[in-house]
């Protein structure tokens, strides 16, 4: 259940007025767009298409019995991640970076941004398969750069799949599951990075992993555990993309 659109502001945008008026959007549809025109990331950042990327949204709708939604995230890093692995023949160096990017190395590949209305939430899903936007202060790379030639349409197909099956899982109670999966696909802990946090400013240590509610876990040179519930975790030394 693929819809296609040759020109939008956002899929994410779309998707969230259709839920505002009430439309019937079913639970594994996917609004896909050519082109967007105001394409965002986290916290409202500008996030550039460019023609033959991957752009599109989907819509989760929560049930009482579902683990918490900001999970879901983490749900979507792990089918992308997939995703990209199967389509590019197992990429090197492709690692899950919390809360919501795809990195090559150091440099982003696809971001995901979570938006919730009511009871449903709006997984949308960036990629760069043919062109990198060029992002200050940030690296980013696209498959095409690394001598990877994807069709968007079959990595569409692709990516609605494996996050069906993803979230079929999730909905069955298997977080504990999903969530190993993720952390053998992020960022190795002990990796010295550092946040922003809004409450304590910059903060520095190592990666300590994600706790069961998929917050992030820094360990601080006094030994420490500092948990991070927002914010963009940045390898120290370097520019790796944020969301």
């Amino acid at each position: 259940m693929i819809e296609t659109i040759a020109d939008i502001p956002s899929t994410n945008g779309e998707l969230l007025a259709r839920l505002g008026r009430a439309e019937p959007v079913a639970e594994g549809q996917w609004l896909v767009a050519d082109r967007q025109s105001a394409g965002r990331g986290r916290a409202g950042r500008v996030w550039s298409d460019g023609y033959g990327n991957f752009m599109g949204s989907t819509v989760v709708r929560l049930r009482a019995s579902d683990p918490l939604p900001q999970t879901l995230a983490l749900v979507a890093g792990v089918a992308l991640h997939e995703t990209v692995a199967e389509v590019s023949g197992r990429l090197e160096g492709l690692l899950l970076k919390w809360p919501n990017d795809l990195l090559v190395g150091e440099a982003k590949l696809a971001g995901i941004l979570l938006e919730r209305q009511g009871d449903c939430v709006v997984v949308g899903i960036g990629v760069n398969l043919a062109q990198a936007p060029q992002v200050e202060g940030r690296s980013t790379t696209a498959l095409s750069a690394l001598g990877q030639s994807i069709a968007r349409d079959s990595f569409a197909a692709t990516l609605s799949e494996r996050f069906a099956d993803a979230l079929i899982r999730w909905h069955l109670g298997e977080w504990p599951v999903l969530r190993t999966q993720w952390l053998s696909r992020a960022l190795p802990t002990g990796t010295l990075v550092s946040v922003k946090d809004r409450d304590h400013g910059e903060i520095m240590g190592a990666f300590a992993g994600i706790d069961d509610d998929g917050v992030a876990l820094l360990r601080l040179a006094n030994g420490a555990v500092h948990a991070i519930h927002a914010g963009d975790i940045e390898m120290v030394g370097s520019h790796a993309s944020g969301g």
